[in-house]
């Protein structure tokens, strides 16, 4: 039975005790082990005397609801997607992060390096031996005024922007152009940034992009367009410090006693992660708002065909503007009440090393 995911605290509301019970049971045994529960396990950790024949029919009826499911016949049940988002949302015990989770992490931020990213690599790394998940660490963006904008053929196949900003510091960044461009391509797109840039950020500009081309499209050729949209859109920042995505613990889920094709489908994640070139999508899922999100397989077009879910938090600079995020990734059957604390905590001690390094 299909139901959506914010009908979820009302199927809750309208449980009674029991029922609460044994769904928060089955729900915390598969988060535990990752193996189904059955009724004569729960029949032995109740608070109330109840025989496996009741439980059965209540497990039933939470299968009914689409709330667990069993894997196969006259096994136990693990919970559904709507199952995990509902226990999530609604029954999720967070704990206090612990002294010893705490003192690894803030040990990332004790050298008196300034390059942020090398920072950020320590954080990913931290992060993924606590959680013995994957970690995934947005860098932040650049965000000063652009000053100037230059395009530069390498080869057929390979071209370089030189931004300049306003506050004195140079970027390079390779990217692939549109087969076929031109030298006078490269510089009309240029010519083309250079008269709208004036005191606009690189996001700033991305968000006029696209209403300034349609607007003036016959004030620029094809090529041209293009190449805007390729030098700046979609570029690969490569060799840069910043905007980049940085990826740990891949191993912690590929070493997994998992089945082959649960296997593949993490291998499909990873590299999607890895050669996806617009990263900005990761950082959008945290802009929901302050605080740390979970998002459960198909929650998250990003993770869908991996049926991973996602712990993500955003972090901050000084003017309490969203500048990057942080988070784990790992099996649905993620120790939640644990890596919340965790992935919220990194990415407040994130968002003040980002600061105090600016």
């Amino acid at each position: 039975m299909d139901r959506k995911m914010s009908d979820g605290n009302t199927i809750l509301s309208e449980m009674n005790d029991r029922s609460r019970e044994v769904f928060r049971r089955v729900v915390e045994g598969y988060l535990e082990t990752g193996d189904p529960v059955g009724s004569r396990t729960l029949s032995r950790v109740l608070s109330e005397s109840v025989s496996a024949a009741t439980i059965r029919n209540v497990m039933q009826d939470l299968e009914f609801l689409g709330l667990l499911d069993s894997p196969h016949i006259s096994a136990g049940r693990v919970p559904t997607q709507l199952g995990l988002r509902m226990f999530v949302d609604g029954l999720l015990e967070v704990g206090d992060l612990n002294e010893t989770d705490r003192t690894k992490i803030e040990a990332t931020a004790t050298s008196n390096s300034d390059d942020v990213t090398q920072a950020l690599d320590r954080v990913g790394s931290a992060l993924s031996g606590l959680t013995h998940g994957a970690s995934l660490v947005l860098a932040p963006k650049h965000e000063a005024p652009i000053k100037h904008i230059e395009f530069v053929s390498l080869a057929p196949d390979r071209a370089l922007v030189v931004l300049v900003f306003a506050d004195g510091q140079v970027e390079n960044r390779v990217f692939q152009p549109p087969t076929g461009q031109t030298a006078s391509a490269m510089r009309e797109a240029a010519n083309f940034l250079n008269a709208i840039l004036e005191g606009k950020t690189l996001s700033d500009l991305q968000h006029l992009l696209t209403t300034e081309i349609a607007a003036r499209r016959r004030e620029i050729d094809t090529l041209a367009h293009s190449l805007v949209k390729a030098g700046l859109a979609v570029w690969e920042n490569e060799g840069a410090n910043s905007e980049r995505l940085i990826v740990r613990g891949r191993a912690n889920l590929l070493d997994e006693d998992v089945p082959a094709e649960q296997l593949e489908r993490i291998r499909t994640l990873f590299d999607d992660l890895e050669r996806k070139r617009d990263i900005a999508e990761f950082l959008e899922l945290a802009e929901g708002g302050e605080g740390v999100r979970i998002f459960i397989g198909s929650e998250n077009k990003l993770f869908s065909l991996s049926g991973s879910s996602l712990v993500v938090s955003p972090y901050m600079n000084a003017d309490r503007k969203i500048i990057g995020a942080v988070g784990v990734i790992g099996p649905t059957r993620l120790n939640y009440g644990r890596i919340v604390p965790i992935v919220d905590y990194t990415a407040q001690l994130v968002g003040r090393m980002v600061s105090d390094r600016s």
